[in-house]
């Protein structure tokens, strides 16, 4: 047994995310999270909603809502959704914990202790009809790289290019729209991350086994244009992390918080804090999951982001573990991924346009949604979503080939032998060899799952699954039951068992269809099949099961043509 650490990217609370958010952290790490629980793994799988910055303070001003009370009623919802789509994290924290606030504070004293950090007067927007700086994300504009009108402060994207507001072309606020702004002189503090682009660099080059993506993207900030540059971790706002140098105060800095960019990534170890906090287990437990001189060397840490995310972190995040000259565990491996695209266009939260968790739980069950999302995951580019597409992934592969599979059996075994395993007949030459395909392709998905190829994964399920009806077709028990009932007998045994085994395989990508299933062969037993003969015998004769209900119902030419018309504009 193995001892993995994940995180998921944090999602914004600023609002819904949609399936494009989705698909790009949470959901693929929360397929590799169950399948290493599934091989026997000890995993720990943190998520949290990011709840600092401008977004929140935008969106809370939108509902009337104090930011704390909007954060803390988002939080509620987002949990809710995440519970739906049946992402299994062990906890999903929140960046406003004590926990991160301490953390935060204590790291930035750390780098400050150790000559990473300076003080920097800079010029800064300063909005005369809000009466405030505007940071980054309250300044929009037009990006001066590509053109798009909606860019923020920080980051356009459209692009993906990072910006400084003012590098925004006719800027406006984006608290009243007001164009009557002005340029003056404030202090924050800047990361140092130019000085240890040595050590960041020889870091990224030491891994070696890293998604292209990821990489390329590191070291394009790396090495493009004037190389890694210093970095702004403070912001004139009131919602926040204090600034503060561990536990002391910062002067100069008073008024301040630290930069949302900074103190997110470092929730990773708060939110494992408050996982320890909310399960009544001591800081040791938590640490020995994050201090390698505390237990946390043998741990593989993998994260899972979209590509926007990989620079902060590759660079930023990694900054500060290493400036803080403390023995923090280092991320292993970093899997990022391309933008899923809706329909020909961009989905995007600030826009309201695709389809977004909640809708997407109010039209079908989630395993509809997570069966197409990872077999379709933007891994070597953009992946569109279309509802035809989507249509067609359905009704083929989850309601042909597995879900049919599923109810032909079962119902056949009930009309000639009854709710119950049959007796009888022994292997054959379709037998033998259905269990060596099966366990070849088996070793291909484990291969896949543990190099966490997502699509590669779900074509070998699928391949899978269609073993089982070819042996259905060429097998034929409606057929040998009326010359050879033995037979038959053990076909169905064989089919049986297949449901069990389909439901162990399928549950890190459909955990509710394989909950269904597991229930519907009355059984508990979830063991990995690393026998594909024996765990093709683990219902024994006159083991009872039920035929259930449906497991995917297909989807309508006019069900596809109302969601196509329903969600063909912007958010309701």
């Amino acid at each position: 047994m193995a001892r993995h650490l994940i995180t998921s990217a944090l999602p914004y609370i600023n609002g819904i995310k949609h399936l494009g958010n989705l698909v790009g952290s949470q959901l693929p790490a929360d397929l590799y999270a169950r399948y290493l629980r599934a091989r026997g793994h000890e995993v720990m799988f943190i998520c949290a909603t990011d709840e600092h910055g401008t977004p929140a303070e935008l969106a809370a001003a939108k509902t009337g809502e104090p930011v704390a009370e909007y954060c803390a009623r988002m939080h509620k919802v987002q949990t809710d959704l995440a519970r739906g789509f049946g992402l299994s994290f062990d906890h999903y924290g929140r960046s406003s914990s004590d926990r991160n606030r301490a953390l935060t504070q204590h790291l930035a004293g750390r780098l400050a202790d150790n000559g990473y950090i300076r003080e920097v007067s800079e010029k800064q927007v300063y909005s005369i009809d809000d009466g405030r700086f505007l940071p980054d994300r309250y300044i929009e504009g037009t990006c001066p790289n590509c053109g798009y009108d909606k860019a923020r402060g920080d980051q356009c994207e459209n692009c993906t290019k990072q910006l400084d507001p003012t590098d925004l072309i006719a800027p406006r606020s984006a608290i009243s729209g007001s164009t009557n702004l002005e340029v003056r002189e404030t202090k924050h503090l800047y990361l140092r991350q130019s000085a240890l682009k040595g050590e960041i660099a020889a870091w990224i080059d030491s891994k070696t086994d890293w998604p292209i993506l990821t990489t390329s993207i590191a070291r394009k900030w790396l090495n493009d244009g004037d190389g890694l540059q210093d970095r702004g971790i403070t912001r004139d706002l009131s919602w926040g992390i204090p600034v503060r140098r561990g536990d002391q105060d910062w002067p100069g800095m008073e008024g301040k918080v630290f930069y949302v960019w900074f103190d997110a990534p470092i929730e990773y170890i708060g939110a494992t804090a408050e996982w320890a906090d909310e399960t009544g287990r001591s800081d040791a437990d938590w640490r020995r999951w994050w201090r390698t001189d505390e237990g946390a060397d043998d741990v593989t840490y993998t994260q899972f982001m979209g590509k926007d995310n990989v620079p902060f972190h590759t660079l930023g995040f990694p900054a500060t573990m290493i400036g803080s000259g403390e023995p923090w565990k280092m991320v292993d491996y970093i899997k990022s991924f391309n933008y899923l695209t809706y329909d020909g266009g961009q989905f995007s939260t600030s826009q309201g346009r695709g389809v977004f968790m909640d809708h997407a739980l109010d039209i079908l069950p989630a395993d509809y949604w997570r069966w197409w999302l990872l077999s379709h995951a933007p891994e070597s580019g953009d992946s569109e979503f279309t509802w035809e597409n989507f249509q067609q992934s359905v009704n083929k592969d989850l309601a042909d080939v597995l879900g049919n599979f599923v109810s032909r059996i079962t119902k056949f075994c009930r009309s000639k032998f009854g709710e119950a395993v049959p007796a009888g007949g022994e292997y054959g030459d379709e037998e033998r060899q259905l269990i060596a395909s099966l366990t070849t392709r088996l070793r291909a998905y484990e291969g896949g799952m543990s190099r966490i190829e997502v699509r590669k994964s779900a074509s070998e399920l699928r391949a899978i699954w269609v073993l089982g009806n070819e042996y259905l077709q060429t097998a034929a028990p409606w057929s040998s039951f009326k010359t050879d009932p033995e037979k038959a007998a053990m076909q169905v045994r064989l089919a049986l068992n297949l449901i069990r085994l389909y439901a162990v395989l399928s549950a890190p990508f459909i955990p509710f269809a394989a909950d269904a299933m597991l229930t519907a062969m009355r059984t508990e037993d979830r063991d990995w099949p690393d026998d594909m003969a024996g765990a093709l015998a683990a219902l024994t004769p006159g083991h009872e099961f039920t035929v259930p209900e449906v497991l995917f119902a297909k989807i309508t030419d006019d069900q596809r043509a109302e969601w196509e018309q329903r969600f063909q504009g912007a958010r309701d």
